[in-house]
C-alpha cells in the first residue's frame, strides 16, 4: 500500500541586483546545498508553510510572488511533492538560521544550479530559474534548450513499464491524489 505523500513547500529566493542573486542553503545533517523549503505544519497552507520555511532558513522575511512550480520525487521511500513560490528578500537577515542550516549563499542563477547537490534540484531551479527571474523583471524570459539525448537514450525512455512498475505508478498517483483533495477540503 502507497503512503501518503509528504507536502513541503519553499521559494525561489531572488535578491535584486546587478547581477540578482538567489538564495541556497546548506544542511547541516547531510552537509547539502539545497533549495530553502520544509514541510508543513498541520492546518498550516502551503504558501503560509513556504515563507516560515524561508525565513527560518535563509533568516530573511520575503516578499511572495506567483507560484512557480511543483517539484515531486522520492524522499526516504515517500513521494514528496514540494509547492515553491518567486520570492524576493531586501535588506539583511531578521533572525539567526534555524539549527538544521549552516549557511545560506547568495548566486547568480548559474551558480546556484551548480551549487545545487541533488540533481532534481539542479533540474527544477534550470526551468524555473529564467521564469522567476523574469517575473521579477530581472531578465528576459527565455525557456531553456532541453539537453539532447542520444539515440540508445531515447530508446530506453521509451521502453514500456513493467505491470510491477505500472502498478506501482499508479498506486502512487491515487495516493498523492487523495493527499490533495482532502487538503483541497480543508482535511489535511
Amino acid at each position: 500500500m502507497a503512503r501518503a505523500p509528504v507536502l513541503a513547500a519553499g521559494g525561489i529566493v531572488l535578491r535584486r541586483g546587478a547581477p540578482p542573486l538567489v538564495a541556497v542553503v546548506r544542511q547541516r545533517k547531510r552537509n547539502e546545498w539545497v533549495l530553502p523549503k520544509g514541510k508543513l505544519d498541520d492546518g498550516e497552507t502551503p504558501k503560509d508553510a513556504a515563507h516560515r520555511e524561508v525565513l527560518e532558513e535563509t533568516g530573511h522575511d520575503v516578499a511572495i510572488h506567483e507560484f512557480l512550480g511543483t517539484l515531486v520525487y522520492q524522499s526516504g521511500g515517500r513521494t514528496k511533492a514540494v509547492h515553491f513560490w518567486r520570492m524576493e528578500a531586501d535588506g539583511g537577515p531578521v533572525r539567526k538560521l534555524m539549527n538544521d542550516i549552516k549557511a545560506v549563499d547568495w548566486l547568480t542563477l548559474d551558480d546556484a544550479i551548480a551549487r545545487l547537490s541533488r540533481e532534481y534540484e539542479r533540474a527544477f531551479l534550470t526551468q524555473v530559474g529564467p521564469i522567476a527571474l523574469a517575473a521579477a523583471g530581472l531578465a528576459p524570459a527565455a525557456v531553456p534548450e532541453p539537453p539532447s539525448l542520444a539515440a540508445d537514450d531515447i530508446d530506453a525512455a521509451l521502453q514500456p513499464l513493467t505491470p510491477a512498475e505500472a502498478a506501482s505508478v499508479d498506486e502512487l498517483r491515487h495516493g498523492l491524489l487523495q493527499k490533495v483533495k482532502a487538503w483541497l477540503r480543508g482535511e489535511a
